[in-house]
């Protein structure tokens, strides 16, 4: 299988610098600002539309304010996933006095398309970005410490995150699902998971189903959590567990199809298996309290979803993943 593929991309994670200069302060509002009613409107308990978001707005408000005095979106991305957001191999070539120049790998992907169109709107540059590539578990805490302004990572919505981040309306439409290789016995998230060993990324939404319904499957380290937590079963990043899968010490992965549609891009010797079990959706996710910000993704959603999310799609997972007529209609408070 592929192991020097996704184990190339599981070893170059960088680490997380430190934010800017400049960066908003927390928990701040301003004219014509939402003061947080997107999270608090519910509670994780009484949440039926977690992807229902603030209303558009090209209002400034502190939180753009901040963004614009830097001069820089600072964005939490991945460079691990295959489509979504990766970095391309860095490219040599011999110049006229026989010296060698290489130009480093560039970070490519659907997320990262979005991520520049939103800096261009604010900014009126897409290039006017700083990507900061966090693993899965550190996309909450990144956006807590300031070390991002917003994630744009493959984050799904749900009824907890909503207590602990702002999103956006929905940019994409997933589901979970099980990756393995095509002569497994397993053959979904069924059954047949049973005894098997499963590996998530750690935060994630497949660990809280797995949480939920196992199947009898082996799913959890030793130490999760700790500093004894061996990276076995549950990983930083979801790339890392397909790299466990090759070298067989897992036996499936537990993931986003949209996510494990890229792996097995990656891999012929994996498939999906079974159909997807839950319906979730991608947001952008900002720090509680910047609704300014909330609100101007979701006016740049707008126009994005008229037409840039269509190229995105064609360009980046048509052919891995086939079948998608366009975005989810967004949903305002």
């Amino acid at each position: 299988m592929a192991t020097v593929c996704a184990l190339t991309a599981s070893l170059t994670l960088l680490s997380l610098p430190h934010a800017a200069p400049g960066a908003p302060s927390a928990g701040v509002t301003g004219p014509g600002v939402g003061t947080g009613l997107q999270v608090r409107a519910e509670t994780a308990e009484s949440c039926e539309s977690p992807e229902a978001s603030l209303p558009p707005s090209g209002v400034d408000g502190p939180a753009v304010a901040a963004v614009k005095q830097r001069g820089k979106l600072i964005v939490g991305v991945d460079q691990n996933s295959y489509r979504w957001g990766y970095r391309t191999p860095a490219t040599t070539k011999v110049l006229p006095d026989g010296r060698k120049e290489t130009t480093p790998g560039r970070l490519v992907g659907f997320d990262i398309d979005l991520a520049r169109a939103i800096a261009k709107d604010i900014l009126g540059d897409e290039d006017a970005i700083v990507f900061r590539t966090i693993p899965t578990n550190q996309r909450i805490a990144a956006l807590e410490s300031r070390k991002v302004d917003l994630v744009v990572r493959t984050m799904t919505i749900n009824c907890k995150r909503i207590q602990q981040v702002a999103f956006s309306t929905a940019y994409f439409q997933v589901g979970q699902q099980i990756l393995a290789p095509k002569d497994s016995e397993i053959t979904g998230y069924d059954a047949s998971l049973s005894g098997k060993r499963v590996c998530t990324a750690e935060g994630s939404t497949a660990y809280e189903a797995l949480e939920e319904k196992s199947f009898g499957a082996v799913f959890k380290d030793v130490g999760d959590g700790t500093k004894d937590d061996p990276d076995q079963l549950t990983v930083p990043n979801q790339l890392d567990c397909l790299a466990r899968l090759q070298m067989g010490e897992v036996d499936a992965v537990l993931t986003d199809n949209a996510l494990a549609a890229g792996q097995a891009a990656q891999d012929p010797a994996v498939e999906l298996k079974g159909k997807p079990f839950t319906t979730e959706y991608y947001g952008v996710a900002a720090k509680l309290g910047d609704d300014d910000l909330v609100r101007r993704v979701n006016k740049v959603l707008v126009d994005y979803r008229q037409g840039p999310w269509q190229k995105a799609y064609e360009t980046w997972l048509k052919a891995d993943l086939p079948g998608i007529s366009g975005p989810p209609a967004p949903k305002y408070k």
